[in-house]
Protein backbone atom coordinates (compact mmCIF):
# COMPACT_ATOMS: atom_id res chain seq x y z
CA UNK A 1 0.00 0.00 0.00
CA UNK A 2 1.32 3.62 -0.92
CA UNK A 3 0.51 7.16 -1.23
CA UNK A 4 -0.62 7.66 -5.37
CA UNK A 5 -0.29 11.23 -5.83
CA UNK A 6 0.98 14.71 -4.35
CA UNK A 7 3.69 15.28 -2.24
CA UNK A 8 4.24 11.92 -0.78
CA UNK A 9 3.41 10.04 -4.33
CA UNK A 10 5.27 6.54 -3.87
CA UNK A 11 5.40 6.36 0.02
CA UNK A 12 4.47 3.36 1.80
CA UNK A 13 1.64 2.75 4.30
CA UNK A 14 1.97 0.63 7.14
CA UNK A 15 -1.00 -1.91 7.98
CA UNK A 16 -1.64 -3.07 11.14
CA UNK A 17 -0.92 -7.29 11.54
CA UNK A 18 -3.97 -10.11 10.98
CA UNK A 19 -6.99 -8.96 8.82
CA UNK A 20 -9.02 -7.14 11.56
CA UNK A 21 -8.51 -3.84 9.34
CA UNK A 22 -9.51 -4.05 5.64
CA UNK A 23 -7.39 -1.09 3.58
CA UNK A 24 -8.97 0.30 0.53
CA UNK A 25 -7.28 -0.85 -2.12
CA UNK A 26 -4.82 1.16 -3.99
CA UNK A 27 -7.01 0.83 -7.17
CA UNK A 28 -10.19 1.67 -5.31
CA UNK A 29 -8.80 4.82 -3.36
CA UNK A 30 -7.01 5.83 -7.51
CA UNK A 31 -10.61 5.53 -8.69
CA UNK A 32 -12.21 7.83 -5.85
CA UNK A 33 -9.55 10.38 -5.82
CA UNK A 34 -9.79 10.57 -9.79
CA UNK A 35 -13.65 11.20 -8.87
CA UNK A 36 -12.90 14.04 -6.11
CA UNK A 37 -10.54 15.49 -8.59
CA UNK A 38 -12.66 15.90 -11.44
CA UNK A 39 -15.32 17.57 -9.04
CA UNK A 40 -13.21 19.68 -6.65
CA UNK A 41 -10.43 20.47 -9.07
CA UNK A 42 -8.24 21.34 -6.24
CA UNK A 43 -7.89 19.69 -2.53
CA UNK A 44 -5.96 22.48 -1.08
CA UNK A 45 -6.37 23.34 2.12
CA UNK A 46 -10.17 21.27 3.28
CA UNK A 47 -10.83 19.96 6.11
CA UNK A 48 -10.68 16.22 6.14
CA UNK A 49 -12.16 13.81 7.90
CA UNK A 50 -11.61 9.58 7.77
CA UNK A 51 -13.92 7.77 9.87
CA UNK A 52 -13.25 4.11 10.63
CA UNK A 53 -9.37 5.23 9.18
CA UNK A 54 -7.96 1.84 9.50
CA UNK A 55 -4.10 2.92 8.19
CA UNK A 56 -5.73 6.36 7.71
CA UNK A 57 -4.71 5.98 3.83
CA UNK A 58 -7.18 8.54 2.70
CA UNK A 59 -6.53 10.82 4.64
CA UNK A 60 -3.23 10.84 4.11
CA UNK A 61 -3.76 10.64 0.49
CA UNK A 62 -5.65 13.97 0.77
CA UNK A 63 -3.14 15.56 2.90
CA UNK A 64 -0.46 14.56 0.02
CA UNK A 65 -2.91 15.95 -2.59
CA UNK A 66 -3.28 19.48 -0.27
CA UNK A 67 -5.70 19.01 2.06
CA UNK A 68 -4.86 21.73 5.00
CA UNK A 69 -5.89 19.35 8.19
CA UNK A 70 -7.38 15.61 8.67
CA UNK A 71 -8.82 14.21 11.51
CA UNK A 72 -8.55 10.38 11.90
CA UNK A 73 -11.14 8.61 13.71
CA UNK A 74 -10.53 4.83 14.86
CA UNK A 75 -11.32 2.49 17.56
CA UNK A 76 -8.96 -0.45 17.39
CA UNK A 77 -5.63 -0.04 18.98
CA UNK A 78 -3.13 -1.76 15.98
CA UNK A 79 -4.78 0.32 13.62
CA UNK A 80 -4.11 3.61 15.28
CA UNK A 81 -0.54 2.38 15.86
CA UNK A 82 -0.23 2.20 12.32
CA UNK A 83 -2.18 5.26 11.55
CA UNK A 84 0.20 7.22 14.01
CA UNK A 85 3.22 5.40 12.30
CA UNK A 86 1.89 6.46 8.86
CA UNK A 87 1.66 10.06 10.03
CA UNK A 88 5.19 10.11 11.64
CA UNK A 89 6.65 8.68 8.49
CA UNK A 90 5.26 11.48 7.01
CA UNK A 91 6.05 14.28 9.13
CA UNK A 92 2.21 15.14 8.48
CA UNK A 93 1.45 15.68 12.72
CA UNK A 94 1.08 18.88 12.36
CA UNK A 95 -1.67 18.93 10.16
CA UNK A 96 -3.46 15.94 11.35
CA UNK A 97 -5.44 14.73 14.46
CA UNK A 98 -5.94 11.34 15.75
CA UNK A 99 -8.63 10.59 18.13
CA UNK A 100 -9.22 6.88 19.40
CA UNK A 101 -12.59 5.54 20.04
CA UNK A 102 -15.91 4.69 17.94
CA UNK A 103 -17.10 6.89 15.59
CA UNK A 104 -20.59 6.63 16.59
CA UNK A 105 -19.74 8.36 19.28
CA UNK A 106 -17.23 10.93 18.74
CA UNK A 107 -18.15 14.14 19.73
CA UNK A 108 -19.36 16.75 16.22
CA UNK A 109 -16.66 19.07 14.96
CA UNK A 110 -16.61 22.67 16.19
CA UNK A 111 -16.59 23.23 12.13
CA UNK A 112 -17.99 21.07 9.58
CA UNK A 113 -15.57 19.09 7.37
CA UNK A 114 -15.72 19.67 3.41
CA UNK A 115 -14.93 16.13 2.78
CA UNK A 116 -15.78 12.83 4.56
CA UNK A 117 -14.16 9.24 4.14
CA UNK A 118 -16.10 6.67 5.53
CA UNK A 119 -15.09 3.02 5.14
CA UNK A 120 -16.87 1.41 7.79
CA UNK A 121 -15.94 -2.59 8.17
CA UNK A 122 -19.03 -3.82 5.39
CA UNK A 123 -22.35 -5.44 7.45
CA UNK A 124 -22.51 -4.35 10.53
CA UNK A 125 -24.82 -0.97 9.78
CA UNK A 126 -22.32 1.10 10.25
CA UNK A 127 -22.48 2.78 7.16
CA UNK A 128 -26.27 4.10 7.72
CA UNK A 129 -25.54 4.73 11.40
CA UNK A 130 -22.19 7.10 10.70
CA UNK A 131 -23.84 8.30 7.67
CA UNK A 132 -27.17 9.17 9.88
CA UNK A 133 -24.87 11.14 11.94
CA UNK A 134 -22.64 13.08 10.04
CA UNK A 135 -25.27 14.73 8.23
CA UNK A 136 -27.47 15.40 11.78
CA UNK A 137 -24.78 16.31 13.79
CA UNK A 138 -23.14 18.55 11.40
CA UNK A 139 -20.02 16.97 10.54
CA UNK A 140 -20.36 17.97 6.82
CA UNK A 141 -21.19 21.66 5.56
CA UNK A 142 -23.09 22.79 2.83
CA UNK A 143 -21.67 22.00 -0.61
CA UNK A 144 -19.59 19.43 1.29
CA UNK A 145 -18.45 16.00 -0.15
CA UNK A 146 -19.18 12.11 1.47
CA UNK A 147 -17.10 9.32 0.50
CA UNK A 148 -18.78 6.21 1.53
CA UNK A 149 -17.05 2.45 0.84
CA UNK A 150 -19.64 -0.50 1.82
CA UNK A 151 -20.83 -4.09 0.86
CA UNK A 152 -23.65 -5.01 -0.76
CA UNK A 153 -26.17 -3.97 1.87
CA UNK A 154 -28.64 -0.91 1.34
CA UNK A 155 -27.74 2.40 2.26
CA UNK A 156 -30.84 5.20 2.50
CA UNK A 157 -29.34 8.69 1.67
CA UNK A 158 -30.35 11.43 4.49
CA UNK A 159 -32.29 13.98 3.48
CA UNK A 160 -30.19 16.85 1.68
CA UNK A 161 -27.52 14.30 0.02
CA UNK A 162 -27.16 13.42 -3.64
CA UNK A 163 -25.25 10.46 -5.27
CA UNK A 164 -22.95 12.39 -6.85
CA UNK A 165 -20.67 9.24 -8.38
CA UNK A 166 -20.83 5.72 -8.01
CA UNK A 167 -18.14 2.85 -8.21
CA UNK A 168 -17.74 -0.57 -7.85
CA UNK A 169 -14.09 -2.31 -7.31
CA UNK A 170 -14.18 -5.81 -6.73
CA UNK A 171 -16.74 -6.18 -3.27
CA UNK A 172 -16.29 -2.58 -2.74
CA UNK A 173 -18.86 -0.53 -3.22
CA UNK A 174 -17.73 3.46 -3.60
CA UNK A 175 -20.66 6.34 -3.30
CA UNK A 176 -19.44 9.93 -3.61
CA UNK A 177 -22.06 11.73 -1.93
CA UNK A 178 -22.73 15.90 -2.34
CA UNK A 179 -24.46 18.03 0.29
CA UNK A 180 -26.68 20.39 -1.16
CA UNK A 181 -28.12 23.70 0.97
CA UNK A 182 -30.11 22.85 4.50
Amino acid sequence: MRIIAGQWRGRPLAAPPGDSTRPTSDRAREGLFSMLASRLGSFEELRVADLFAGTGALGLEALSRGAGHCTFIERDRTALAAIERNIARLDAGARSEVRAGAVERAPPPSDPFDLVFMDPPYGEGLAQAALDRVVRDGWIGSGGWISVEKGPEALQLPQGLAIAAERRFGKARLLLLRRGEP
